[in-house]
């Protein structure tokens, strides 16, 4: 049985073939914004928007290969006062992220779903408290501009595997969840389902 990954996240493809897990990469290519939209305006609780945003990537590619496990992610932040971020559009936005994020706490919400035929057999949703130091407007600056490539793709605007680390004052939590997905418990199911060793 084939592992594939509903997307092409450099960061969790890295993990996860870090970990010895062999997978393709098929990116889903869903419209994320209006389907947040969507559970926003229902009063979606945050982890449930993580959640629903994992399983339509998984099911979207688990329809084109049946006989593959398909594994779909997403993250979600919320800031101190309940606000959910969005990936930054342009360096401009990512600095008003890091300015908001800066000298607070945050909650970074990290969910897998995996599908087999179309349907989702098994999922996961883990978070990390996240505080960030006091990030001056320089630093902000200088960050975006060195960085910008890196971390477009990046809820939050950080990437704490790499220079991202410099934000942060500390953390509680799964170093995995925070890069982009619960690694331990996906490689538990996949040792059931016989992909690993056990």
């Amino acid at each position: 049985m084939t592992l594939i990954l509903a997307s092409q996240s450099a960061g969790r493809v890295a993990m996860l073939r870090g970990a010895g897990v062999s997978l393709e990469a098929v990116p889903a290519l869903v419209d994320e914004s209006s389907i947040k939209g969507s559970l926003i305006a229902n009063n979606a609780k945050p982890r449930d928007i993580a959640d629903a945003l994992a399983e339509v990537k998984a099911r979207k590619v688990s329809r084109k290969y049946p006989t593959a496990l398909v594994l779909g992610c997403d993250q979600i932040v919320v800031t101190a006062d309940g606000k959910i971020l969005d990936k930054p559009d342009s360096p401009s936005d990512a600095r008003v992220h890091l300015a908001q994020l800066s000298d607070n706490n945050h909650r970074l919400i990290s969910a897998a779903v995996i599908c087999e035929a179309g349907e989702p057999v098994w999922r996961v949703v883990d978070s990390a408290q996240m505080t960030v130091r006091y990030l001056s407007e320089t630093f902000i600056e200088q960050y975006v501009s060195n960085f910008w490539e890196d971390i477009r793709h990046c809820v939050g605007c950080y990437r704490i595997e790499a220079e991202g680390a410099q934000l942060f004052k500390s953390v509680s939590g799964s170093q995995f969840t925070i890069i982009g997905l619960p690694l331990l418990p996906v490689l538990d199911y996949l040792r059931l389902r016989g992909l690993l060793p056990s």
